[in-house]
């Protein structure tokens, strides 16, 4: 596992509940919270009522290099801003014959690039190495052990359905797919839709027009990956709509969050920094507004959030020309 956060935490609840036989190594660069896990058993910043269940404490480290040698499937759990940083040690070779899992649900900024095709374009690795972890499913409802839903993709059914057997608990349940463009792409722009989602509500709109808003947005969705990558897929699976809904709606969203706040007349600035965690819609924003430039997709809520997030104009002008749009 590489990463610190809430979601690290709860992806390591599910391996060490799982019952398949497995060791569990962990990268964070917070010594302090190192220590802390080594002797209290609890992540001191993020879902802290988990209890961690490494079996070694030379199991978790911020030697990085030396946790991903110690592994056979290579997690990503890190915001994607930060993730060139986080491997700025780490080599292709390194990383040669393991299977790279993105849990990150973000696109890597100036890249422009979803996990998985970063790390094909700069570490080599082969893209049925390549696997993605999908929702719908909150680290905090995990912690809780509410039941939950993840979809694992992989070229290879086999792979996904190999790792989704390290995940199965009483309160985990796992899907596998083939399709790792469109469930990557799809969980990028639920956080966008979410952000869009946080921002209507923050200027006072109500539940009916947010059905409308997220039906636009599945819609978007399938536009943009169909576009990307055509295949036969169904957008209205779990990995789709599922976490798209979770995440526009939930208490726990950090991006409906970030929305919200944005809505009610924060700064953008005052917002991330009131913010404990990475809201990924504000980076994947951006990222897509560039990318669609060379697909063209019509992406009007897309559009909206740019404009609100990084041209400065007003939530409430711009959700109501898109009101406009949608139908």
């Amino acid at each position: 596992m590489i990463g610190g956060g809430s979601w690290a935490t709860a992806i390591v609840k599910m391996l060490a509940d799982n019952l398949a036989e497995k060791e569990i190594f962990w990268w964070m660069r917070n010594e302090s919270a190192i220590e802390h896990i080594k002797k209290f058993k609890h992540n001191p910043n993020y879902i802290s009522s988990v209890e961690i269940k490494l079996g070694q404490d030379d199991h978790i480290s911020s030697d990085i290099n030396s946790i991903i040698k110690s592994a056979d499937f290579v997690i990503l759990n890190v915001p994607a801003a930060f993730l060139k940083t986080t491997l700025a040690s780490v080599t292709a070779e390194d990383l040669k014959g393991k299977k790279i899992i993105s849990a990150i649900k973000g696109i890597v900024p100036e890249d422009n690039l979803i996990i998985g095709e970063f790390m094909h374009e700069k570490y080599g690795v082969p893209y049925h190495d390549i696997l993605v972890v999908s929702g719908p499913c909150h680290a905090e409802e995990v912690a809780l052990e509410k039941l939950s839903y993840l979809t694992i993709a992989c070229t290879s059914i086999e792979q996904a359905s190999t790792f989704a057997s390290f995940l199965n608990t009483r309160y985990i349940k796992t899907n596998v797919s083939d399709d790792i463009f469109g469930t990557e792409y799809a969980a990028v722009l639920k956080n966008i839709y979410a952000v869009a989602s946080g921002i209507c509500h923050g200027i006072g709109y109500g539940d009916n027009f947010q059905a409308v808003l997220i039906s636009n947005a599945i819609r978007e969705i399938k536009r943009f990956v169909d576009a990307v990558h055509p295949i036969d897929r169904d957008i209205k699976e779990s990995a789709y709509l599922g976490d798209l809904l979770v995440t526009a709606y939930s208490q726990f969203s950090r991006n409906r969050t970030f929305g919200n706040m944005v809505g009610k007349g924060y700064t953008v600035k005052s917002a991330q920094l009131e913010m404990n965690m990475v809201a990924e819609g504000y980076y994947a924003v951006k990222c897509m507004h560039i990318k669609n430039q060379a697909y063209n997709v019509d992406m009007p809520i897309c559009k909206a959030v740019h404009s609100i997030i990084y041209e400065n104009r007003s939530p409430r002008i711009e959700m109501k020309l898109l009101a406009e749009k949608l139908n």
